[in-house]
């Protein structure tokens, strides 16, 4: 079982995919923090001066107090919050999209070379003497 784990271990699939794997996760992270500290300021400003991620808050209930103490926090939904994820996804598949179709046009490239045409085989040339010696 250790031989077979090694041996799946070591295919080139695998070691693609957890590079791919760590790099995804980088690269997410520069993505948030590009929606989060520069496109989120950019659509509040549009949108009168919101912060997106305190936007559009729905107070479920109410936080109950002892005195100073907080027995049960308030619970809202923020929708802010919600829009903001969404927008994050769309960049980073959007991003995602440019570079999967900048890799298939870079493998097409390389298809599209034609290959250089194989020789005659020993076959076909034993055969074209014949032909020739016929002719003459």
């Amino acid at each position: 079982m250790l031989k077979e784990f090694k041996e799946f271990i070591n295919r080139g699939n695998v070691m693609d995919l957890a590079v791919g794997v760590i790099i995804g996760g980088a690269f997410g992270k520069i993505v948030s923090s590009l929606i989060d500290n520069i496109i989120s300021p950019l659509i509040g400003l549009m949108l009168g001066g919101l912060q997106l991620n305190e936007a559009l808050p729905l107070k479920l209930k109410d936080a109950v107090m002892d005195g100073e103490k907080v027995v049960s926090p308030e619970l809202v939904m923020k929708f802010g919050a919600l829009i903001q994820s969404l927008i994050d996804f769309v960049a980073i598949a959007f991003v995602i999209f440019l570079m999967v179709k900048a890799m298939n046009n870079m493998k097409k490239k390389q298809v599209e070379a034609p290959a250089a045409p194989a020789g005659p085989t020993n076959e076909e040339k034993l055969l074209m003497e014949i032909r020739d010696a016929l002719r003459k």
